[in-house]
């Protein structure tokens, strides 16, 4: 084993040991308070979570996905709210400015967000654009050495703590589509950012996400990510990343499902015996164990993959939405072994059955990765 591969290990057994003396305690609070407690965001800093992809010139841990993979499915073991705080500074909100910042910009930004002292968001999605992300109206116009922004945003995750806004616009005309698009940084206090109140959601307590409005927001030429018309490709290549990193959250989750769900079947009992004696109940856990396996397996080779220096566009479609659908078929079953218990809020079980619903919608619907999935081989076959 190389060093790194031996301090990659420590690090997974310090996530997982965290995961579980730390987060998993601490989850009734953050469902009955919609707040992560200061001392466990300390923790998450302490672990250098924040900083995962950034690399260490910027004071980062510098992982590569596959590592990446490793570490966040240990931390979602526990709720997924608690790597929402963090997870969107190290993917979409950060991976931008990475790939299309100017050195400039990352000295400014990157040091801050690698130790958790600034939060970043990722502005794309719409009130009316969504899945079909080319169809975004808000609008950037030049003016000067400043650039113009008004628009609308909804479901931005952290929007209420971010200190800085991945924001994308189009500055090209209309009927441009995609090569229009492009992506501005945008500070928080920037006169014209309004961030509403978090919205009351089903699941995922403790994560925040809001609506954000530009009214005559008024940037630097300098704050453009990329050159002009670069926006959409940028948000494109941060979300084959994304989706690598939220199929690990469904499989971390999808095993803490399985924990659940088996230590039930060992202490109920029905009949005289352990209701894991029975055979249906065993084709549950048997089956949902053979999803998770295969959702882990797909994810990390996917991840080093990506590592190699592959496109990985499909097998990132692909593993966020095996994954997903994967943990919340997993999180219907273990609901069904706790049978009445699973639907009452003493149980672990149901506000996780909560959680785990979102997985299939955000970072790329089920249904657009399939189409993602399917467009790409076809594309390989020459269509």
């Amino acid at each position: 084993m190389t060093e790194r591969e031996e301090t990659l290990e420590l690090l997974v057994d310090a996530a997982r040991r965290f995961a579980r003396d730390v987060l998993v305690p601490a989850e009734a609070e953050v469902e009955a308070s919609g707040e992560i407690p200061a001392r466990v965001v300390q923790g998450l800093r302490d672990l250098g979570l924040f900083g995962m992809t950034i690399p260490e010139e910027y004071g980062g841990l510098g992982l590569s996905v596959y590592e990446e993979v490793r570490v966040v499915q240990e931390i979602c073991y526990a709720q997924p709210a608690f790597r929402s705080y963090f997870g969107t500074t190290n993917g979409v909100g950060t991976l931008g400015i990475l790939n299309f910042g100017t050195e400039e910009q990352k000295r400014r930004y990157l040091p801050q967000l690698a130790t958790g002292e600034m939060l970043a968001s990722f502005a794309l999605t719409e009130p009316d654009s969504g899945s079909d992300a080319a169809s975004l109206v808000t609008r950037a116009v030049r003016d000067g050495d400043h650039w113009v922004i008004n628009g609308a945003k909804r479901f931005i995750t952290n929007a209420i703590h971010a200190g800085v806004f991945t924001v994308f616009a189009r500055t090209g005309s209309k009927d441009s589509g995609a090569s229009g698009i492009s992506a501005f940084l945008v500070d928080r206090g920037t006169p014209g950012l309004t961030v509403a109140r978090p919205y009351a959601k089903m699941g995922f307590a403790g994560s925040h996400e809001s609506d954000v409005t530009f009214d005559d927001v008024r940037v630097p030429a300098s704050a453009m990510l990329g050159p002009e018309g670069t926006g959409f490709k940028n948000a494109m290549k941060s979300l084959d990343h994304a989706r690598l990193h939220m199929a690990a959250v469904a499989v971390g989750l999808a095993r803490r499902l399985l924990d659940e769900g088996t230590k039930y079947a060992v202490e109920r009992r029905q009949f005289g015996q352990p209701i894991g004696k029975f055979q249906l109940v065993q084709g549950m856990l048997a089956d949902s164990q053979a999803e998770y396996l295969a959702a882990k397996a797909l994810v990390e080779q996917s991840s080093r993959d990506r590592d190699a220096g592959r496109k990985t566009t499909l097998e990132a479609a692909c593993s966020k939405y095996f994954a997903t659908e994967a943990a919340g078929r997993i999180a219907d079953r273990m609901l069904q072994i706790h049978g009445g218990n699973g639907y009452i809020k003493e149980y672990a079980i149901e506000r996780l059955y909560r959680d785990v619903r979102l997985l299939r919608i955000y970072e790329g619907t089920s249904q657009i990765l399939q189409v993602i999935t399917a467009r790409e081989m076809l594309r390989e076959a020459g269509l």
